[in-house]
């Protein structure tokens, strides 16, 4: 029988490998990122997204250039659920050497997220209010064309991951910026 971790048990294992504020602040916005999205398309497992969420980089502290691979190798031993590990490893698709290409409507959203909820963070960390709850969608999308504004957000990732679920890329911005707005967050 395999394991599926519940969030809190998912936020104890991001913490005991994760101890710099940032890996910790994205790890919890990635997941409630994608718990709204599963609110919105796969609601009965609106708790299983978000643990994905929560665990997406967890070996990316303590392993940078194994990222997720250790993953799998972390998840695997804790016999967590093949499915969730698969979800999880396949956001690093075409960046690492993960084996798993986005597949299902959750992988692909990750893929798509994961970048880009860094860059609407740096975007809110220039606003006054230092939130995006004030954020509109053509500041976003100012900031996406401009490659040196958060350099290390890969727009060809977000642009791919868009691609993949058969989106705009105005809709995945929005739809990004809209979750991270019903999070209230401050940076």
């Amino acid at each position: 029988m395999y394991y599926t971790p519940g969030l809190e048990d998912a936020r104890k294992l991001v913490a005991e490998h994760n101890k710099e504020e940032f890996h910790l602040q994205h790890a919890e916005i990635v997941s409630g990122v994608l718990a709204w999205f599963a609110e919105k398309y796969d609601p009965e497992n609106t708790e299983f997204w978000a643990v994905v969420g929560m665990l997406h980089d967890l070996d990316f502290e303590e392993y940078p250039e194994q990222h997720c691979v250790k993953t799998e190798e972390m998840l695997k031993n804790l016999n967590v659920d093949p499915e969730m590990i698969r979800a999880i490893c396949s956001h690093g698709w075409g960046m690492t050497d993960s084996p798993y290409e986005p597949e299902k409507q959750m992988e692909k959203i990750l893929f798509s997220v994961d970048e880009l909820t860094g860059l609407i963070g740096a975007c809110a960390l220039m606003r006054p209010s230092r939130s995006c709850d004030d954020m509109e969608l053509k500041s976003l999308k100012k900031k996406f064309r401009d490659k040196r504004f958060a350099a290390g957000c890969s727009r060809e990732v977000i642009s791919q991951g868009a691609e993949m679920l058969g989106w705009e890329l105005d809709d995945l911005l929005q739809q990004t910026l809209d979750a991270m707005k019903s999070m209230h967050l401050t940076f």
